[in-house]
């Protein structure tokens, strides 16, 4: 298993300082874009003109999570933007593995998300045809909520498919991590965790990552060394 990645999520984050709200995160692995249309999911953020000034100022790689309709259409023109991941939902693509080609082609990392209540099973024959795999733990559209338990048992599945593909393919969590939940996620198999609340709700979001990466790699060591 790979290290313990902390992806915090600027949907937690002052948008009329984005700049500066970036800045604060330095220290993370990535920053975490949630571009949600009001359609997918019933909530509306941000667009791609956005996206690709945070892209021009941001010191840590962007990892955008389309929560969108229509993400065979939408999603390549995020990884033409320069992104580092772009991450689009299985239940809004007609057509996964060609997205996923596309994304990858157009030089970006290819992630595919799935709703608490989607079935990871019919899609762990495509992992070769990803860099990540987004485990969603609570259900998309709105920062704050509590972590759903329930999602444990896939990322367990997710996890060991994984493994026994023998694949370097990255599981990401996302919704209400926190101190104590990463524990769960990551005894689960996770290993890239996104942070909104947890984070930017602190008074020192530099401390608060490093907090939440001291907690999910003592979880990981052991299962690493497996």
């Amino acid at each position: 298993m790979t290290q313990c990645c902390i992806n915090p999520s600027i949907l937690s984050a002052d948008f009329v300082n984005l700049e500066a709200e970036l800045q604060r995160i330095s220290t993370a692995d990535a920053v975490h874009v949630d571009v949600m249309d009001n359609h997918f999911v019933p909530n509306l953020t941000i667009g791609l003109p956005v996206v690709q000034r945070i892209q021009a100022v941001s010191p840590v790689p962007l990892d955008a999570h389309l929560m969108i309709a229509d993400a065979d259409r939408w999603a390549p023109g995020f990884a033409d933007a320069g992104l580092s991941s772009v991450t689009f939902h299985a239940e809004a693509s007609i057509a996964p593995v060609k997205l996923a080609r596309e994304l990858r082609s157009r030089g970006a990392k290819a992630g595919m998300a799935l709703r608490p209540a989607t079935p990871v099973d019919p899609y762990l024959d495509m992992l070769s045809e990803l860099d990540m795999l987004l485990i969603m733990t609570v259900e998309p559209g709105f920062g704050g909520q509590a972590f759903l338990d329930l999602t444990l048992p896939k990322i367990r599945r997710a996890r060991a498919a994984i493994d026994g593909s023998g694949i370097n393919v990255a599981l990401q969590v996302d919704g209400g991590i926190t101190e104590e939940t990463i524990v769960r996620a990551a005894e689960a198999g996770a290993n890239v965790f996104v942070a909104g609340s947890a984070v930017y709700g602190a008074e020192d979001p530099e401390a608060a990552i490093k907090r939440l990466r001291a907690e999910g790699s003592r979880t990981l060591r052991p299962a690493s060394a497996e």
